[in-house]
């Protein structure tokens, strides 16, 4: 037997001394009134009566005494919280890792797989041994500490209570890190998981973390059927703004075919319904080449009409339509009819046309095109695209001279060159390029690089090594679309222009200048302050929807929308497999047995109760009285 609350030196004589007390208030005798009587037979009478009663009435009294004598000793022992030592075993020092990624939401356990993961951790607390210690972990894309490493059952439930599913993938690795840093130094660590096992690749993932430190894992969830929207992004036309296109991606990660109900809203309102069949493990896109109806918004819905689909966290897209904003370009040319012709077809740039002797101009721009000039940049110039780079003033430096040449390879992918097939594309005279580390190589000869593009100062640049009218490039569709491609890319360059952020990653979002806080209102209508660093709010994205930054400190008041997808097409996969692979042998889960940390303080607590209750009916009843 152990005792855990005050200790006997210190209960022993408070027991001591109430029990002494209780004796002494015994052993008085009452003082009798003096009552005159009138009649001497009625006297001797009761003196008979006392005489045969006197010894059951000791023994009555000396029971009492006993009770009470019984009743403290029971509240005693109570304040010394005595535990069996069979209970005080070593204590265990247990981190639990709980998923808490967007998988974690599928309803195949009710109401969900986190919520029977809060019943499991509950179990667990409820059956930690007496010298146990346990930290509580929230685990997504990041890791989120709910607890100490505590004993205390009260403060873990009370973790267990804020544990939330979150719209990203799980990090398990980090995790991993996680729990070796919380048990270093300490004895008989143990890390528990509890998830469904969408975790990537665990192997990866636990190499050459927690050596020697048993690690296991219970699994949450038993099916995978499953339609998810894994994709969305939607831009505007370059030659068209008025437009836009859609790309999306549904994946049917189940085992058995499903019908999809897909609609559109643009703007909250419906702008299109279709109804799609899926293949079991199908990944099907989808593309929506000329939409109209979104203006700013773009919500995507897919609805299983046939077959299962355990998982809503994954049944929406969000995506923000570019605005149609007037960009501000500067033109630094003596006289280029090619080039002047290919700004002339998007009506919503705003071009100045400025010969290189009168450069500088006032007013602020959003790219400038040189075009054979390379003079110093104005702070407020914006981006800058170079055509025909000179020798002296350029971003980077000319190479040889080449003649003859054409595009051998570009890069198709860069939003510089998309729609683009440069194959053809014959150039007599001209110069190689050299870029600089960290420069990206987006068109070439076999002869050098061609087109190129980096950053300088912070400032993003494209570079041509030659000038165009010395090619038969200004002859084709190829040439004006280039021109406002690259406008464009500059443009998408700023994360303001991205169509949706993704979960699980920080977002560095565009703010005026002076603000040093603002607002952001989350899909949910809940809202928070966040700093703002360097010209940009920081937020850790945890949540898909469209969100909002507001501050009302600026005239006219600032407000900016964006969209948040989860981009994670590995938490559609909600199949938990049968083993968890951290590249060595998992361990049995840890007995938590509700019995081993069972405390007596109430059970003597409770007979002192019934004890209290039994003499004061004795009593009422002249039993021991």
């Amino acid at each position: 037997m152990r005792w855990l609350g005050l200790p006997l030196a210190q209960l022993l004589p408070l027991a001591a001394g109430a029990a002494g007390a209780v004796v002494l208030l015994y052993v008085l005798k009452l003082r009798r009134r003096r009552v005159v009587v009138p009649y001497s037979i009625l006297w001797q009478r009761v003196l008979r009566d006392r005489d045969a009663s006197t010894w059951f009435s000791r023994l009555k009294r000396l029971l009492s005494l006993l009770l009470q004598l019984l009743l403290l000793a029971l509240v005693f022992a109570a304040l010394g919280d005595p535990r069996l030592t069979a209970s005080w075993a070593d204590g265990r020092s247990v981190v639990i890792l709980v998923d808490a990624s967007a998988s974690m939401q599928a309803t195949d356990v009710l109401p969900s797989r986190l919520a029977g993961a809060q019943v499991k951790l509950r179990e667990m607390i409820a059956g930690l041994g007496a010298n146990d210690r346990l930290l509580i972990a929230q685990m997504d894309a990041s890791v989120t500490p709910l607890s100490p490493l505590s004993g205390d059952r009260a403060e873990l439930e009370r973790a267990a209570e804020r544990l939330r599913a979150t719209d990203t993938r799980a990090d398990l690795r980090r995790a991993l890190g996680f729990a070796a840093d919380s048990l270093r130094g300490v004895e008989r660590p143990e890390v528990v998981v509890l998830s469904d096992g969408a975790l990537g690749d665990a192997a990866a993932a636990g190499e050459g973390l927690l050596e020697g430190v048993p690690v296991s894992w219970l699994r949450l969830g038993s099916e995978g059927s499953n339609v998810g929207l894994t994709g969305l992004s939607v831009r505007r036309y370059p030659l068209d703004k008025s437009r836009a296109e859609v790309r999306l991606q549904l994946d049917n990660a189940g085992a058995e075919p499903a019908t999809v109900e897909l609609s559109l809203y643009g703007d909250g309102r419906l702008i299109d319904v279709s109804t799609l069949e899926l293949k079991p493990g199908e990944r099907l896109p989808r593309y929506y080449q000329d939409l109209a109806g979104a203006d700013r918004t773009l919500e995507a819905v897919a609805r299983v009409t046939q077959g299962r689909d355990l998982l809503p966290a994954d049944d929406r897209g969000y995506a923000l339509v570019p605005e149609r904003r007037r960009a501000r370009v500067c033109v630094v040319t003596r006289g280029n009819t090619y080039l002047e012709a290919a700004l002339l077809l998007d009506e919503y740039l705003d071009v100045t046309l400025v010969p290189p002797e009168r450069y500088p101009v006032r007013g602020g721009f959003d790219v400038t095109l040189f075009d054979g000039v390379a003079p110093p940049v104005a702070e407020d110039a914006g981006a800058a695209l170079y055509l025909a780079l000179p020798a002296q003033g350029g971003p980077l430096r000319r190479g040889r001279r080449l003649e003859g040449f054409g595009f051998d390879s570009w890069d198709a992918k860069s939003p510089a060159l998309r729609y683009l097939a440069l194959g053809d594309v014959q150039v007599a005279t001209g110069y190689s390029l050299r870029p600089e580390p960290g420069d990206r190589v987006l068109g070439a000869s076999d002869q050098g690089p061609l087109l190129v593009g980096g950053r300088r100062d912070g400032r993003p640049f494209l570079a041509l090594g030659f000038d165009p009218r010395d090619s038969d490039w200004v002859l084709r569709p190829a040439w004006p679309l280039f021109i406002l491609n690259a406008i464009d890319s500059f443009g998408e360059d700023d994360a303001s222009f991205l169509s949706s952020y993704p979960t699980g990653q920080p977002w560095y979002l565009p703010v005026p200048a002076p603000l040093e806080r603002v607002s952001l209102l989350g899909p949910a209508g809940d809202e928070r302050e966040v700093p703002v660093r360097g010209g940009h709010a920081v937020v850790f994205g945890e949540h898909a929807g469209f969100f909002t930054l507001r501050s009302a400190a600026t005239t006219p008041p600032f407000e900016s929308r964006f969209a948040a997808n989860l981009a994670a097409p590995e938490e559609s996969k909600i199949l938990p497999p049968e083993a968890l692979d951290l590249g060595r042998p998992l361990a049995p889960l840890p007995s938590f047995d509700a019995k081993a940390r069972r405390e007596l303080w109430h059970y003597l607590l409770l007979a002192a109760a019934v004890l209290s209750a039994s003499e004061w009916l004795s009593y009422h009843r002249r039993l021991t009285v």
